[in-house]
């Protein structure tokens, strides 16, 4: 149907005359729109309207308008809603603050020598000396004329220049109007500075804040932004979800009502909790309440038999199902053992364990290449450098350690594979890899000394098998109908099944709703609650059609009381197993 006039749409061009209003007035706003708002459209309307407003005088002035954004995607996808108009600067948070900071060498070079974190590279390389200061591949590094900064020193940098009036002003001069995209995921040092700094001050930039604090994900955001000088707009639409969906939402955060577009459209959504199933559920203080992974994976399958039954399609392009616990994922996926090797999740799924970062990331790619006969992009893959290949034998022996690395992966374990590098050297690992298995072959187990924690998880992996190592990686690019929280913020389905378990170290999902349904949250227990009920609402918000949630830990009586107040209990079912 056409939306022009629909209760959304209404609340959508209400909310961009609020916007409109501040920015003719001069008054710095915050946008607060909630999941499928079209806070994107919104932002993109402000960007053209401004365009309208500056052109002339922006041109004539070499002044800009900056949009941050949190990613290079969202950034791309501004540039070509607004034409790349020149007097639009968009781009990320840190690609900003390096323009901005980039031409004070002087002050930077000071300021960098102060850093904790570079006082052993300094020392090593015998002080700063005459060498300038670069931001490039984001790796902290000497060399002969240049540092180059790691990403994690350009916003302290930035703040702290913040701190002197000239840069300010140079600043505010050549930025004076900033938009920053899905603020509440924003550094939250950066935009205390900000608050600091600029809000409120005079001969300031006229800031514009598009986001929404439930919607906050990510640990070093800010978060819900409150200021006097900032005038809080609410978009209470919702062009994503039909009103079964949006009912619920709104239950749930009552304090932003949305409107959709077609109140008739149909939907459903369906709870179901495992309470009833009489066995013993798992312990610990990660896992506590859930079920056996055996279990959860019959719960999973009896659920999503009864959403075929219910009409809905299973085929990736159509449902997602959204995994909150990461041993069901595990298990679902393909690498529950490689998953028990580890004691924290970050080690595979974000991949700070450097062997897994290696294979996944390295060896795998290099493989591919290798099978597709691609040779230029398996070295590539390996780190870009070529090898010097004089002689037929050379490549005779990259050949063979190749061939018996492809047939390793399919039928060998992950200590098969190591174990061949380390032997052919064709390709090397990395030095600390190689280092950490010379220790664990070292290791006297009978020494009476607890075995370290990296070479423990090493010697739980090294009978894994490789293939499992193939699957996780599957998962990671995104190549599967499973995803977790670091996949779904901004998506949208027809169809969504929420799987939520233990086995999260920050998330307890349990505790959340009993928490909700409680008079006040403990100080505390306030910034978990807060990143529990962030994930939940967003794991919510994704379907345009179906909703179900399965929850396979256990749900006290207040847990369940909540769902009921927030989804009604004719949503609310007792799963049989």
């Amino acid at each position: 149907m056409n939306n022009l006039g629909s209760p959304a749409e209404e609340a959508s061009r209400i909310a961009l005359e609020e916007v409109f209003a501040c920015i003719q007035a001069g008054r710095s706003f915050r946008l607060e729109a909630g999941a499928g708002a079209g806070k994107t459209y919104s932002l993109v309307e402000a960007l053209k309207y401004l365009t309208k407003r500056h052109e002339r005088d922006f041109s004539r002035r070499g002044q800009q308008i900056a949009c941050i954004t949190f990613t290079n995607v969202a950034k791309d996808e501004i540039e070509a809603r607004t034409d790349r108009h020149p007097i639009i600067y968009c781009n990320t948070n840190h690609a900003f603050c390096w323009l901005l900071i980039g031409g004070f060498q002087k002050q930077l070079k000071a300021l960098v020598q102060q850093m904790p974190s570079w006082q052993d590279k300094l020392l090593e390389a015998g002080g700063i000396g005459n060498r300038g200061v670069e931001y490039s591949l984001g790796h902290r590094g000497v060399r002969e004329h240049v540092l180059s900064l790691h990403h994690d020193d350009v916003i302290p940098l930035t703040i702290s220049l913040m701190e002197n009036q000239k840069f300010r002003k140079i600043m505010a001069d050549r930025f004076p109007i900033i938009l920053i995209d899905e603020y509440q995921d924003t550094d939250k040092a950066w935009v205390e500075a900000l608050k600091l700094r600029f809000l409120g001050q005079p001969n300031s930039p006229l800031f514009g804040f598009f986001g929404d604090h439930w919607q906050k994900i990510y640990g070093n955001g800010c978060g819900e932004l409150n200021d006097d000088a900032v005038t809080p707009i609410g978009k209470k639409a919702n062009f994503r979800s039909v009103n079964a969906i949006v009912e619920c939402l709104n239950r749930m955060r009552p304090e932003l009502p949305q409107f959709v577009r077609d109140p008739a459209e149909p939907g459903r959504v369906r709870i179901f909790h495992t309470n009833g199933w009489g066995g013993e559920r798992q312990g610990g203080q990660h896992w506590g309440g859930d079920l056996p992974s055996n279990v959860a994976h019959q719960a999973l399958e009896a659920t999503k038999a009864k959403m075929v039954a219910d009409g809905w399609d299973l085929a990736p392009s159509q449902t997602k199902i959204l995994m909150l616990t990461h041993r069901v994922l595990a298990s679902e996926q393909g690498y529950s053992n490689l998953a028990q090797a580890f004691q924290y999740n970050d080690s595979y799924l974000k991949k700070e364990n450097r062997l897994i970062a290696f294979l996944v990331d390295v060896l795998e790619p290099a493989t591919d290449a290798y099978a597709g006969k691609r040779y230029g992009a398996m070295f590539e893959a390996l780190g870009g450098t070529v090898p010097v290949l004089k002689r037929q034998a050379d490549k005779a022996a990259w050949t063979a350690s190749f061939d018996k690395l492809m047939t390793l992966r399919n039928n060998g374990s992950v200590g098969d594979v190591v174990d061949h590098l380390m032997a052919s050297q064709r390709p090397r690992l990395p030095d600390r890899v190689e280092e950490l298995q010379h220790e664990l072959a070292a290791f006297d187990v009978d020494g009476g000394v607890d075995m370290p924690r990296p070479l423990a998880e090493l010697q739980k992996l090294r009978p894994v098998a490789y293939a499992e190592i193939k699957a996780l990686r599957r998962y990671l690019d995104g190549h599967s109908p499973f995803e977790t929280k670091h996949g779904v913020k901004g998506a949208e389905f027809e169809n969504v099944l929420v799987v939520l378990g233990r086995g999260w170290n920050q998330y307890n999902f349990g505790e959340m709703l009993e928490l909700a349904g409680g008079a006040a949250v403990p100080a505390n227990k306030l910034a978990a609650f807060e990143r529990n009920r962030n994930l939940f609402y967003v794991a919510c918000s994704r379907p345009k059609r179906r909703l179900t949630l399965l929850f396979t830990q256990e749900i006290s009586p207040g847990g369940l009381a909540k769902l009921q107040q927030w989804f009604g209990a004719d949503s609310i079912e007792e799963l049989a197993l």
